[in-house]
């Protein structure tokens, strides 16, 4: 299945503002022939609260500045998960032991691993 040019840019730039802050081990995952839910998840950790805290801002900026709204957030400023739900797209910020615990890339592995395709982007 071929990633739409929007959600290809959404990714993109998930991608690129996650790695810029420091976000670790930034994971894509394709779930659209598992899950109705949405089609893509990004999972990111950061290293304490406040890191999640700028990772969640920052990407919130991003998205806003090129247009794609915020559908949903779930978990607050001193949250160890955070969701921000963009519609095709859900990003998962994390503390690394939160992370950890639930596993998400272990639960959604029927998925198809789509982190290559986008870390060349930041040369580009």
């Amino acid at each position: 299945m071929q990633i739409s040019d929007q959600a290809k840019r959404m990714l993109q730039i998930a991608y690129r503002t996650l790695d810029d802050k420091q976000g670790g081990d930034i994971r894509i995952i394709d779930i659209r022939e598992i899950s109705a839910l949405t089609d893509y998840f990004v999972i990111v950790h950061g290293n304490n609260t406040s890191h999640v805290q700028a990772l969640v801002e920052y990407l919130t900026k991003a998205f806003s500045q090129e247009g794609y709204p915020l559908v949903q957030h779930e978990g607050g400023n001193h949250s160890s998960w955070v969701l921000l739900d963009y519609g095709e797209l859900i990003v998962h910020i994390f503390l690394k032991e939160e992370r950890e615990f639930y596993n998400l890339e272990r639960i959604w592995s029927d998925g198809k691993e789509l982190s290559s395709q986008f870390t060349t982007i930041k040369d580009n």
